[in-house]
């Protein structure tokens, strides 16, 4: 399994992001109750949303962020991966 962080940066229509955000936190609510996304959520100025994802590789990562509401209602104007090696902390491994 591989670790990688995602940092979404969102479009400026506040309208379009606010009425997509309900089913993009149902849809990781669902990868968080599979064990998929350990942490998820918006910075505080809400300028971007970032989450820690638990996956086979980075093709099985692309394939879920294909399925976020925020890619397909093109809310997420931006992402920046990264893959992730902890080597401290309770999920090191």
């Amino acid at each position: 399994m591989a670790w990688f962080t995602v940092e979404t940066t969102y479009t400026d229509d506040r309208d379009r992001l606010a009425a997509a955000r309900p089913r993009h936190r149902e849809y990781l609510r669902r990868l968080v109750d599979a064990g998929t996304v350990t942490a998820a959520g918006p910075w505080a100025d809400d300028s971007a949303g970032f989450a820690i994802y638990r996956v086979a590789d980075r093709e099985e990562l692309d394939r879920l962020l294909g399925e976020d509401p925020y890619t397909s209602e093109e809310v997420a104007a931006g992402r920046t991966i990264h893959e992730w090696k902890i080597v401290l902390g309770e999920w090191a491994q």
